[in-house]
Parts: C-alpha cells; sequence; structure tokens
C-alpha cells in the first residue's frame, strides 16, 4: 500500500495508506468522535484519525502480527486507541463489548497488505518462497490444505471466478495432476506447476498473480467478510456517521457499490405486493463514482491503480437488514471444498 512517514499521535508512521488522505477526507473525523478502523494493518488510517484532538478508535485487526506491532501506538495515544485481533465481520460485536452502542465512522481497507506480501513466512506472494499458506488470521485451513483436497472441478470455480482467470480450467488440472506426485507445500511449487501452464509475457502480470489472489481470498471468505462487515456497519453506525470503503478487487467494490446502492435508493410496494413496507435509505450516497488515484499517487505505489474508495453517510431510517449472501458468488463454502467430492 505504499510507505512514508508522517508525525501521528506522538510517533512516525511507517506506512502510508493508499488514497489515505481521501478516507480520512471523507471519514471527517471530529473531537469526540469514536471511529472504527476495521482493517488496522499498519495503523497508516488510524494515525490520521488519532491526528484529530479528541478522536477515538478501536482498531481490528484479525492478523496477530499487526496487532503486535500496534501496541507502541496505542501507548502513544494516551487511551484513545483500542486494539482488538479479530475479523473485522465482528465490528459490530467487538464495539459492543467496548461499551459502544454506535460509532461515528467506520473505515475498511480491504483486501491484502503490503506488509503480509513482504513476509516470506506467509505465504502470500509468489516473489518469495515460503510456505503456503495465505492465512490473515491463525487459525483454520490454509491456502495448501485447499490446493491439496479440494477437487479439479472445484479448482478451477475457484480460481475462475475468485481470480477471473481465463485459463482456470488447466491450471487446476496442472495442479491436481502435481499433488498426486507430492503435495504442494510451497510457494514456489504452486508457482512453478502454474508455470508449466502460463507463461511470462512481457507487459503481463506474473501468470500466478490471479491463482494465488484466488486461494487466498477463498482460505479468508473475503467477500463473505465484506458483506458480513458492511452489514455489521448499517447496524453500528449512528445518524450522520460515515462509512468508507476502499477495495483494490472488482469483486470486493462490486459488492460494496450494490450495498450503498441499494441502501441508498427509496424501495417501495407494488401492486404485486402492496404487503411490502416503503423503506427509506439507511445510507446517502457521498460517492456517485469511485475515488481513484491520481497520476502522482500511482507512480509512487503501482499498487494504487486499483484501488477505489466509496463512502456514504448512514441517515436516521432504520437499518434495512436481510441477507447478503445475494450479493456474494455462487461457490461452496470453504468446508465443502475441503473435502474434495465435487
Amino acid at each position: 500500500m505504499g510507505s512514508g512517514s508522517t508525525s501521528a499521535a506522538g510517533g512516525p508512521a511507517r506506512h502510508v495508506p493508499v488514497l489515505g488522505r481521501q478516507a480520512i477526507e471523507y471519514l471527517a473525523p471530529r473531537a469526540g468522535g469514536v471511529y472504527l478502523d476495521g482493517t488496522f494493518g499498519a495503523g497508516g488510517h488510524t494515525r490520521a484519525i488519532l491526528d484529530v484532538p479528541g478522536t477515538r478508535v478501536i482498531g481490528i485487526d484479525r492478523d496477530r502480527n499487526a496487532v503486535a506491532d500496534g501496541f507502541s501506538l496505542v501507548e502513544r495515544s494516551g487511551g484513545r486507541l483500542t486494539l482488538v485481533e479479530d475479523r473485522f465481520s465482528d465490528l459490530e460485536h467487538v464495539a459492543h463489548g467496548l461499551g459502544h452502542e454506535a460509532v461515528d465512522g467506520i473505515l475498511l481497507d480491504l483486501g491484502v497488505s503490503s506488509m503480509q506480501l513482504d513476509q516470506p513466512e506467509r505465504g502470500f506472494s509468489f516473489r518469495n518462497d515460503g510456505p503456503l499458506d495465505m492465512r490473515m488470521g491463525s487459525d483454520g485451513p490454509n491456502a495448501a490444505d485447499l490446493a491439496n483436497t479440494a477437487s479439479e472441478r472445484d479448482l478451477a470455480a475457484v480460481i475462475s471466478t475468485l481470480g477471473e482467470e481465463r485459463f482456470a480450467r488447466p491450471i487446476a488440472r496442472a495442479i491436481v495432476k502435481a499433488r498426486a506426485e507430492r503435495p504442494i507445500a510451497t510457494t514456489r511449487a504452486l508457482t512453478e506447476i502454474i508455470g508449466t501452464v502460463l507463461q511470462q509475457r512481457p507487459g503481463e502480470i506474473h501468470p500466478a498473480t490471479r491463482t494465488f489472489q484466488a486461494l487466498r481470498m477463498s482460505v479468508n471468505d473475503e467477500l463473505g467478510e465484506v458483506a458480513a462487515a458492511l452489514a455489521a456497519a448499517e447496524r453500528l453506525l449512528r445518524p450522520g456517521g460515515r462509512l468508507v470503503a476502499i477495495s483494490f478487487h472488482s469483486l470486493e467494490d462490486r459488492i460494496v457499490k450494490t450495498f450503498l446502492t441499494e441502501r441508498g435508493r427509496v424501495s417501495t410496494g407494488s401492486r404485486h405486493q402492496p404487503e411490502v413496507a416503503k423503506a427509506l435509505p439507511s445510507f446517502r450516497i457521498l460517492t456517485r463514482k469511485p475515488v481513484i488515484a491520481d497520476e502522482q499517487e500511482v507512480s509512487r505505489n503501482p499498487r494504487a491503480r486499483s484501488a477505489k474508495l466509496r463512502a456514504a453517510e448512514r441517515t436516521d431510517a432504520p437499518p434495512v437488514g436481510g441477507d447478503l449472501t445475494d450479493l456474494l458468488p455462487r461457490l461452496p463454502p470453504l468446508a465443502d471444498l475441503m473435502r474434495g467430492t465435487r
């Protein structure tokens, strides 16, 4: 997500988030407000919020290392920052557990962080050899478990849907063939398998990019997390509270866009279903089009090229609620994929 330093909450920041300035402008933190940073990471957004005197922040991250690295910021914040190791889909329970029935703003910076990509032992990147893990937390199946147990059909579906990879079927076939000889345990091993199907071409992304992305998103249920967090944000934000979401993947952005579009318009009953009550919009959309990085930011950090920021303000209407699973792609749950029976 870029790097740099800035003074915040009494200490230097070693990380400058993509679209960080715009995110804080839309979040509009104010003195006395309580804000929830659902993806604490290196603490770049949290530092910027704490730069506003009198603000309080609840930082959440499922990555234990990120939480541990943030303890020094907790100490410097003078009691204004609380860090919690948890999934951001649980943000409502976290806030309630800390005594906050509502908050003034929620910020979600979605996807994998540059810090995680830079740690070979986490297994997120094909550029460095390491265990094929990819878990953002420390529990549950990892990417090696998925690659070694899912059926060829399911692997192809995951790689095609979450990685948007055109060559998902031959890649899945190659993975199943290779694992029959020996388990796939490292990022290098998986990269080499993918290399037997796709060759690197000048000017194109690395052949392993989309497959690695798909396995990571599946293992961490990233899209399900996004949908659950958006629903929780609708319940937790007080009237006038702001929701800001930054996505780096088209599927994530589609979920955020669809959710806010549906929550930002009035829905009424029809002559076919007159019993459907009129639902007032629960959000006022602040970004009719997504905010993107300018050329200067992209030149500093190429990853910013794919970033899209969307923001909305909570109205005083009751939460619309409802099941958001219709926003998700149709894929078997991870537990079913691991059975390898389909």
